[in-house]
């Protein structure tokens, strides 16, 4: 199979159920953003992380190729090989939240994004995810979709950021406190 098949030169991409969009479509723009954070999450996990953060991410990873499918299927489309996200995933992120937040201090202040580098794509990526959601409550304002992938990401955001702090700390990099000026 080539990887290129030209349909798309006009500006439009083909949806998984059927049907073409121009590319620019919100739907288009959200699980191409998802795509984008997916991709972060692969940068990250090439660094030394400690355990078990790249099994996580890897989780992810796979989970946010499901919500692309996802996003890229009407709702009202039923495809027999279509995986819609459930709730499980959003379990899963919430247990490894808990783990971490065991060796963390409790957070008492706003911190700066940074410290260690794979820290600090980390926090880029949830960034990402952070438009990636609301990227999908903005199409979901005009298509319905499976309001799961809005849970998922807003609970993602929060795994990014505790993931942030749990790699400095294994760095042995200390936090920065946000300073009111």
């Amino acid at each position: 199979m080539k990887i290129y098949t030209k349909s798309g030169d006009a500006g439009e991409t083909s949806l998984f159920a059927g049907g073409r969009v121009p590319k620019n479509d919100p739907r288009v723009d959200a699980y191409g953003t998802v795509d984008e954070l997916n991709s972060y999450l692969g940068l990250i996990r090439t660094f030394n992380l400690p355990a078990p953060a790249s099994t996580w991410l890897e989780a992810v990873q796979n989970t946010l190729f499901t919500i692309g499918a996802d996003l890229a299927t009407p709702l009202d489309a039923k495809p027999d090989w279509l995986v819609r996200l459930n709730s499980d995933p959003v379990k899963l992120l919430e247990d490894a939240i808990d783990t971490m937040d065991e060796s963390l201090e409790p957070l008492r202040a706003f911190v700066l994004p940074g410290g260690v580098q794979a820290a600090a794509f980390t926090h880029i990526a949830r960034t990402v995810c952070r438009r990636a959601e609301r990227l999908c409550v903005d199409l979901a304002q005009s298509h319905p979709i499976n309001h799961e992938v809005i849970i998922y990401l807003n609970r993602l955001s929060d795994f990014l950021f505790v993931l942030a702090r749990f790699i400095n700390y294994h760095a042995g990099e200390s936090e920065t406190k946000w300073s009111v000026r």
